[in-house]
């Protein structure tokens, strides 16, 4: 592969600065974004869905909360939000778009809530009441397999896990995946030819 990719470590892409913006669940978000991450011009289809049709946590959510593969933030800037009084773990490879989330996180007045770290800086005690992940079903089936195994086991034993795929990328055979693996898995909604999976243990 050739060139930065939203799974390059330290893009070398210019950054080109710019700022995204959408609405979730009647609130409006303003977030810088920049080049060399994911979605980095609008907020992704799949993750538009995710947080439209997945059910965001209470406002009294303690969390913790995990948003894998964070890009830019949306996911974590919402789930941040909406559960104010909860701890949200941003992980992705990429260091431009971990630096993002944390700079969208101050923007949210959410900085001291929001721990935007590479996978392997979230200390292994950590159990999560929450996962959410719009995966990164580009870096080939094997290692979002492997990705998943890293990150779902440790949810909570009550904790709910809230996935989205393209449906022509996967999303059914992923799901099929996660029974054999022993998750109880839920197709939640389907909107825009993407799946929104529940998944609990």
């Amino acid at each position: 592969m050739t060139g930065d990719h939203y799974f390059t470590a330290e893009p070398t892409t210019a950054a080109q600065p710019r700022e995204v913006e959408f609405s979730v669940a009647g609130r409006d978000y303003t977030l810088a974004s920049a080049a060399g991450v994911f979605s980095a011009a609008r907020l992704d289809p799949g993750t538009a869905v995710l947080l439209r049709k997945a059910e965001l946590p209470a406002a009294d959510t303690t969390g913790p909360l995990l948003d894998v593969g964070c890009g830019f933030g949306p996911i974590t800037c919402v789930l941040a939000t909406s559960a104010p009084s909860a701890t949200v773990w941003a992980v992705d490879v990429n260091e431009r778009a971990r630096d993002l989330t944390a700079a969208n996180a101050a923007r949210l007045g959410a900085a001291d809530r929001v721990r935007a770290v590479a996978p392997d800086e979230v200390p292994a005690e950590v159990r999560f009441a929450q996962i959410w992940s719009n995966p990164p079903i580009r870096i080939g089936k094997d290692e979002l397999h492997e990705l998943l195994l890293r990150w779902l086991p440790r949810l909570a034993p009550d904790g709910v896990a809230w996935l989205v795929v393209a449906k022509h990328l996967g999303g059914d055979s992923l799901h099929r995946w996660l029974v054999e693996q022993g998750w109880q898995v839920e197709r939640h909604a389907s909107q825009k030819g993407y799946r929104v999976l529940r998944v609990t243990r």
